[in-house]
């Protein structure tokens, strides 16, 4: 598979995926978890990831992040052919235009909110990485709980700041792991709007693993993964993206 820049196309795809296969050894045993994925997504779109526990959606997704290695076959994120590069390399690829937003939000204890949010900034030398945090932050609806630790805040403000965090630097393609999988369904439904709206009002691509159909039907498309498997299903057109811009 060639990557978009060598077709000279390097916006069409923000992922494309060809025969990709992943086995694992188990005892003398080997567990085949991936096989013979394909898939094409293009810039900007959003994307479920459907399936039961087990099914393979997690590992697919760590492999498409480029955080995991296939068995076989290629992954080409944001114009790169993965299986070309080493760790270092893949590394820079996710440093370059991806984020990521976990079930367990994953923020530093020991930092703020606006010192979370500002973290990625930083580390890109951003110039007012404070003032693109505080923004943010506002933008989500914690303008006034910046000065907090993430033990005073709430799961939803938790995966709030995690939101805010993950679109700080303008990612190219957002993986999202069960987002709302620790949140009552009130606040996941206020989470997912703001998801959403982000990847509208920024026009990131968004890939989402879900139990949640309701949520799937929200994305664009939504793939199905069963015994190792995608297949593609379509998407329910009365679940559109929420059309307010941030």
């Amino acid at each position: 598979m060639l990557a978009d820049n060598d077709t000279g196309n390097t916006t069409e795809y923000a992922l494309r995926i060809q025969s990709l296969t992943k086995t694992v050894a188990t005892g003398s045993q080997k567990l085949t978890i991936l096989q013979g994925v394909d898939i094409d997504i293009k810039s900007g779109e959003s994307v479920a990831i459907v399936g039961t526990s087990g099914s393979g959606k997690s590992t697919l997704l760590g492999i498409m992040a480029g955080l995991d290695l296939p068995t076989s076959g290629d992954v080409v994120l944001l114009g790169q052919s993965l299986s070309q590069l080493d760790e270092d390399q893949r590394a820079a690829v996710r440093a370059s235009g991806v984020s990521f937003v976990f079930q367990n939000f994953q923020l530093l204890p020991g930092l703020t909110a606006l010192e979370n949010v500002m973290l990625p900034l930083e580390i890109r030398s951003e110039k007012n990485a404070r003032q693109q945090a505080a923004e943010l932050l506002q933008k989500v609806g914690l303008g006034e709980r910046q000065l907090h630790y993430p033990a005073q805040l709430s799961g939803g403000e938790q995966q709030r700041v995690a939101i805010a965090r993950a679109f700080a630097g303008h990612p190219r393609i957002l993986f999202a792991d069960e987002p709302t999988g620790n949140l009552d369904s009130n606040t996941g439904r206020q989470v997912e709007d703001l998801l959403f709206e982000l990847n509208k009002a920024q026009g990131t691509t968004l890939i989402l693993v879900t139990h949640d159909d309701r949520l799937a039907e929200r994305c664009q498309r939504c793939v199905h993964m069963q015994g190792g498997v995608l297949e593609e299903r379509a998407a329910d057109a009365s679940h559109s993206r929420p059309e307010e811009r941030l």
